[in-house]
């Protein structure tokens, strides 16, 4: 995000501060408090479900124009084995197209044809958006946000590229909870965090 080629050089598109991870081959970003989601191929994305075309799904992934999802795009979908989707479900899917010139395109499946997690996320749950920057921390490997709140409760959760999060755990009132957590640990320092967790824990 925040980087474009240009020849043999490249351009900065938005201002923020400039990232770099080594790992996995390397990769340079532009960390900015973006709200707006650019769509990004390859990208792990949570979208909600706003209409049906045909063979085609459309779902709102919070940017500018709809994804659409094929009804073949899910793990032994077939034309007489079709999934069970409804309007209004959050599906959780990975990017296939994503450029400025066409109509970003969604799967449930991976290159194996596997489901590797994605596919319709359960009813139950809760939905919040949240910035992008804090995304990309709480997807970083060992992430401490996301270590320390697995010692308060149980609790699922699915984090999207697009700044979607949803949580579920075993009560309301314990998803509410860490829902307000990870909305506040944006602005929190880690001791401020910690401090918060242990009066949660009673310790």
């Amino acid at each position: 995000p925040g980087l474009r080629r240009s020849g043999a050089g490249l351009l900065v598109t938005k201002c923020g501060l400039l990232r770099h991870r080594p790992a996995g081959g390397g990769a340079y970003w532009v960390d900015s408090q973006q709200k707006r989601y650019v769509p990004v191929k390859g990208d792990h994305v949570i979208g909600i479900v706003t209409a049906k075309a045909g063979d085609v799904f459309r779902l709102d992934v919070g940017g500018s124009e709809p994804a659409s999802l094929s009804y073949l795009a899910f793990e032994g979908a077939t034309k007489r084995n079709r999934p069970n989707v409804q309007v209004g479900d959050l599906v959780y899917g990975q990017f296939v197209v994503a450029n400025k010139d066409m109509e970003p395109e969604m799967v449930c499946i991976d290159s194996s044809g596997r489901s590797s997690g994605m596919g319709i996320i359960g009813q139950d749950g809760f939905l919040f958006k949240v910035s992008l920057g804090l995304i990309r921390k709480l997807l970083a490997p060992k992430c401490e946000i996301i270590q320390e709140l697995s010692q308060l409760y149980p609790f699922e959760l699915v984090l999207g590229m697009n700044g979607r999060i949803w949580v579920k755990a075993k009560t309301v009132q314990q998803t509410l909870i860490i829902v307000n957590i990870l909305e506040a640990c944006e602005y929190m320092t880690p001791e401020q965090r910690k401090q918060a967790l242990a009066k949660l824990s009673g310790n």
